[in-house]
């Protein structure tokens, strides 16, 4: 089971008490779990140990600081060429100590919590962030106390504000749209998908997950789904399968065949990002509104092209003279 890193931090040897010349290059945070964290003023070596956590580094632009991550970090590539400390539920203390990082970067979603007893135990400052995002702000705020950490809160801020403008856009283009009904499949065998208070269901003002619950992953029967009729399927955990492979698949399948869904072909695949609490969130919304509702960016360029055509005619008309 997955564990919250709620143990309070203990202060290691290189922060040592009384220590005056060490203490002024030293600076105290609280993290999101409540955790008081000595770290160094300055921030040049951090070592990631989620997904999310070392795409938003990049995203910040920051991944000349960033010494190592796990196994698991994909996004964006080039993160699959930094060291590797071992997996997110287990990596390697020699590893992370290897690498001499300023600060490692936790999540109570992935993370368990005697990793960062350990490495604090080892004068090694562990900041925790919250994973149990419930809305878009929350992740907003996450990665501007992230770049706020490693000295770069103009970029948290700016790299916040871009992302909150986009989706403000998405939502306004589709303000007019149906509420499309979706099941998010997070996992198919047993049938996981999303709760209405988890930042993804957040972030879809436009559409609305087919299941109410208050588990942020409620598991769910096919019966159930059959009795619900999604409008669209949406398979949002990285399976590698294209839309079209994906569909062929569930129409070979009892009771998942019998879907309308399926048999209108509203399948939808995004990849992990879909399910992170990360920048990368917003490029699989934008990827899921333009699946569900296509009309709308279809009008629009065809507005755009009708404007263009009219603005060009008056020249044709005068090359014709």
């Amino acid at each position: 089971m997955l564990c919250a890193l709620g143990a309070p931090l203990t202060q290691g040897a290189r922060f040592a008490a009384g220590d005056a010349a060490q203490a002024s290059n030293t600076r105290v945070v609280v993290d999101d779990v409540g955790r008081r964290v000595v770290m160094p003023a300055q921030v040049n070596r951090i070592v990631t140990l989620a997904p999310n956590l070392t795409e938003t580094v990049y995203a910040l632009g920051l991944e000349d600081k960033l010494a190592g991550d796990t196994d698991q970090c994909d996004t964006p590539p080039a993160a699959k060429l930094k060291p590797h400390v071992g997996g997110s539920q287990n990596p390697s203390l020699e590893a992370i100590v290897a690498l001499r990082p300023d600060l490692v970067l936790a999540t109570t979603s992935i993370n368990v919590e005697s990793t960062a007893d350990a490495l604090a135990h080892l004068g090694i400052a562990v900041y925790t962030t919250a994973g149990d995002t419930q809305t878009v702000l929350q992740m907003l705020d996450s990665i501007e106390r992230v770049a706020t950490l490693m000295g770069a809160e103009a970029q948290g801020k700016e790299l916040a504000v871009r992302l909150r403008a986009r989706l403000d856009a998405l939502h306004a283009r589709l303000a007019d749209r149906p509420m499309a009904h979706v099941l998010f499949v997070v996992w198919e065998d047993p049938l996981i998908t999303i709760g209405q208070n988890t930042f993804i269901a957040d972030a879809l003002r436009w559409a609305e997950s087919i299941v109410l619950s208050k588990e942020n992953w409620p598991h769910l029967s096919l019966e159930e789904v059959v009795r619900l009729q999604p409008d669209y399927i949406v398979f949002a955990g990285g399976h590698g399968e294209s839309a079209e492979s994906e569909l062929a698949d569930l129409r070979a399948k009892p009771i998942w065949r019998d879907l309308n869904a399926v048999e209108e072909g509203h399948v939808v695949n995004l990849n992990e990002e879909a399910i992170r609490p990360a920048p990368g969130l917003v490029d699989a919304i934008e990827q899921l509104a333009r699946a569900v509702h296509p009309e709308a960016f279809a009008e629009k360029n065809e507005i755009r092209n009708t404007k263009f055509e009219m603005r060009r005619a008056p020249e044709c008309d005068s090359c014709v003279r």
